[in-house]
C-alpha cells in the first residue's frame, strides 16, 4: 500500500461562521491527529485589493497541493480538512461563473470519506473577510450540500454549540464506521 492511501480523509465544511475551524481543531485533538488550516482566509487577508478569478483558482490549488502533501507525511490515520474545494468550487461558480474543469476533475477523484457541513446554527460573525451573512448564508448551506450529493460523497450535518457540536461530529464518524 502506498504512503497516504491508509487515511480517512474528513471535510469540515460549510457556510461562513459556522464554527468549521474550530470544530477541524477540536477533532484533531480529540482524534490525535492533524488538520490542515484554512488557506483562502489566510491568502485573502494578505491580499492589498480585492480577490480575483486568479486568486481563486491560486487558492484551489493551493488546497490540491497541500491535501497532497498532508497525506503523503501519513501512513495511516485521519485527515481533517478546515474547508476543501467543494467551497472553492461554489465560490468561483457563484461570484465568477465559470470554475475551471481540472477542479471539478480532482473533486471527482479525490477520496474523501465523509463532509461534515457546519449547520447555521451559529450567530454569523462580521470580519474584515466575511461577506455572506443572512439568507446568503443559508443559500450557500444548500448549495454546499447540493455540490457535495452532485460529486457523490457522504456528508452529515452537523449542529450544536460548544462541546456539543464536536460531540454531534464524533457521532457522525461512528455512524459512517470510520475507526477513531
Amino acid at each position: 500500500m502506498l504512503r497516504g492511501e491508509n487515511i480517512s480523509r474528513i471535510v469540515i465544511t460549510g457556510p461562513e461562521s459556522t464554527g468549521k475551524t474550530e470544530l477541524a481543531k477540536a477533532l484533531a485533538k480529540k482524534l490525535n491527529t492533524i488538520w490542515i488550516p484554512e488557506y483562502a482566509r489566510q491568502y485573502v487577508e494578505n491580499l492589498d485589493r480585492p480577490y480575483n478569478y486568479d486568486d481563486v483558482v491560486r487558492i484551489a490549488h493551493h488546497q490540491i497541493t497541500q491535501e497532497t502533501e498532508f497525506a503523503l507525511k501519513m501512513e495511516k490515520g485521519i485527515l481533517i480538512f478546515d474547508t476543501w474545494l467543494i467551497i472553492t468550487k461554489v465560490w468561483l461558480d457563484l461570484v465568477f461563473g465559470k470554475c475551471p474543469e481540472r477542479i471539478s476533475d480532482h473533486i471527482r477523484s479525490s477520496k474523501i470519506d465523509l463532509f461534515l457541513v457546519c449547520d447555521t446554527d451559529l450567530p454569523w460573525v462580521a470580519d474584515p473577510v466575511r461577506e455572506n451573512g443572512g439568507e446568503k448564508r443559508e443559500q450557500l448551506f444548500q448549495l454546499y450540500c447540493n455540490e457535495i450529493r452532485t460529486f457523490g460523497f457522504k456528508y452529515e450535518i452537523v449542529s450544536g454549540f460548544g462541546d456539543l457540536r464536536t460531540v454531534n461530529a464524533m457521532n457522525a464518524l461512528l455512524k459512517h464506521g470510520l475507526k477513531l
